[in-house]
């Protein structure tokens, strides 16, 4: 952005903090009355204008300095999202908690005044952390009448690192799962008082509870009525048995990775400064990570360090039209297939689809509705982030096949050197892993590789790149990171991964790996760095394996 441009945007944002200030108090008492309003008589309507109301302040609260008002006012959107989902009137509980946040909104439009704009931007984050999100949960509830299903199920999941609860009973399951919202449940559909018993149960378990819960539905019917009522009751999956358990376990794989998903990248290409902040707040405000440009000619520059999911872009700008640059865009072979939505005033259907032909995959029309806008986005880059998946990631584990991270190194390697930083490159091997193929068996050797892709993932940080080089062979790239800091993450994970139990049958066995590591500093290049690791590798191999090596080069 240019220094017109931002001085430009900055008095905008004086300007708007201003008025926005000014009106708050109004806002409150709008929703002061439209919830007195709805004591006196409850109407849906009614009701989704309030939600309205609020949902404007999650966004324009954190815009224009109030930070905690979102923080507040994004609790009782929540509340009110429950409520209009279930279709249902608040009870004593919930119009006290919307009472006392409504309440909050008003302490704090009278209390506090607004953060300038720099204090209310979180600022990046330069610690290294190595720790799973404390959010996710890998719980399991098992609830199913056939005990030795029950376990037999529960066991294959315990392989796959996830905490596992069995019940046999559906009331003990209703007492659980309200001090657990988190768990993932896997309901058998029969039981002997009822038929359907399990989706019965899961219809009125999703009614009581505050927030959704995630149920993958198991049965030995396999009509529409009881597909249709698993869906009714909230069901994400349905399986039918016997259950195929790997593909029961990458559908759980899915939902707990969903829990740690990167946020969506988004790039908004425009001219004009206050559009720019207007559709960046949005989306921000959905939980995105936007990106503004108001020069176009900046923008491979821009492409290259912020890798957006997607580009949304004017069609009508100054040195360049749209459609022009979207023609660039799809030159550079990183961005073949990365959307681009264009978001103009122009009403020309033959325009629009002209456009559209040339490169764009979407057209969208200002002014749009916010919740438009957010799932236009959400649903193009959903399904590109899926497409990409299949391409570029190993089926067992999920992690980056072989020729992703060798391009993925390539990559940061050029990074790195532009932005003068640390970076380690880590070759994983498991030791003797045909002897646990020779004794165990191949599916046994296959929920080794999934164990130590799944320590892998829990146990590094997300900017942290990995991927399956192949058979038992795994690879990270760690930025920021140089070779003394990465052999001590490493060396963590080994030490864990050597002392997790493996089962076969009636067998149980342990299994280690060795790792070779090379960095930056010493290897400049991202084939000689993949080099050394991997005489690292080796090295560790013939000082007796389950080591970490690091190659200086010395």
């Amino acid at each position: 952005m240019s220094n017109e441009a931002q001085k430009e945007f900055q008095e905008k944002m004086r300007l708007l903090t201003a008025s926005f200030t000014e009106e708050l108090p109004n806002k409150i008492s709008e929703i002061e009355t439209l919830w007195s309003k709805l004591q006196a008589e409850w109407d849906m309507e009614a009701l989704q204008k309030l939600h309205r109301s609020v949902h404007n302040l999650v966004g324009t609260g954190k815009t224009f300095g109030f930070p905690e008002l979102s923080v507040e006012a994004r609790t009782l959107e929540q509340i009110l999202k429950n409520l209009m989902q279930k279709e249902v009137t608040a009870d004593d509980l919930q119009s006290a908690m919307i009472l006392q946040q409504v309440s909050e909104l008003r302490r704090i439009s009278v209390e506090t005044g607004p953060k300038p704009t720099e204090d209310i931007i979180p600022a990046a984050s330069n610690e290294n952390v190595f720790l799973p999100d404390s959010h996710t949960s890998n719980l399991v509830f098992v609830v199913d009448d056939d005990v030795e299903a029950a376990q037999e199920l529960a066991l294959q999941l315990r392989y796959y690192g996830y905490e596992v609860e069995v019940f046999n009973h559906l009331d003990k399951f209703r007492e659980a799962i309200k001090h657990k919202l988190n768990a993932i449940i896997l309901m058998a559909t029969e039981f002997p008082d009822d038929t359907m018993g399990g989706i019965h149960v899961m219809k009125e378990t999703q009614r009581e509870l505050n927030q959704s819960a995630r149920v993958i539905f198991i049965s030995s019917h396999d009509d529409l009525t009881y597909r249709l009522g698993a869906v009714r009751a909230g069901g994400i999956a349905y399986f039918t048995k016997p259950i195929n358990s790997t593909e029961l376990i990458d559908q759980i794989d899915l939902i707990t990775a969903s829990q740690t998903q990167e946020s969506f990248r988004v790039l908004i290409v425009d001219d004009s400064s206050t559009v720019l902040f207007y559709h960046a707040a949005i989306l921000e405000q959905a939980g995105m990570t936007v990106k503004t440009i108001s020069e176009p000619l900046n923008i491979i520059e821009i492409l290259l360090e912020f890798d957006p999911d997607l580009v949304l872009m004017d069609l009508y700008m100054p040195a360049c039209n749209g459609v022009e640059l979207a023609k660039v865009i799809r030159q550079m072979s990183s961005f073949v297939s990365t959307p681009i939505v264009y978001l103009s005033s122009e009403n020309d259907f033959n325009t629009q689809l002209e456009a559209m032909s040339l490169c764009g995959d979407d057209f969208l029309v200002k002014p749009i509705d916010p919740q438009q806008l957010i799932s236009a986005v959400t649903s193009r880059v959903s399904r590109a982030r899926f497409l990409r998946s299949l391409m570029v990631h190993d089926g067992l584990t999920g992690l980056l096949n072989h020729t992703t991270i060798k391009e993925g190194l390539a990559r940061e390697v050029v990074r790195a050197h532009r932005l003068d930083s640390p970076l380690s490159f880590a070759m994983i091997d498991i030791d003797f892993f045909k002897k646990v193929n020779d004794n165990y068996g191949h599916s046994a050797g296959d929920r080794v590789i999934k164990s130590l892709s799944r320590l892998l993932k829990q146990r590094l940080r997300g900017t942290d790149i990995i991927g399956r080089y192949g058979g038992e062979e795994f690879a990270v790239i760690m930025t920021d990171t140089d070779a003394a800091f990465a052999a001590k993450v490493i060396d963590e994970i080994r030490n864990v991964f050597s002392r997790l139990l493996h089962q076969s049958l009636d067998e149980e066995f342990y299994v280690t790996f060795s790792c070779g590591i090379a960095d930056l500093a010493h290897f400049s290049e991202a084939a000689s760095l993949s080099e050394a690791a991997d005489k690292a590798l080796y090295q560790a191999k013939q000082r007796g394996r389950n080591k970490v090596v690091v190659n200086t080069g010395d």
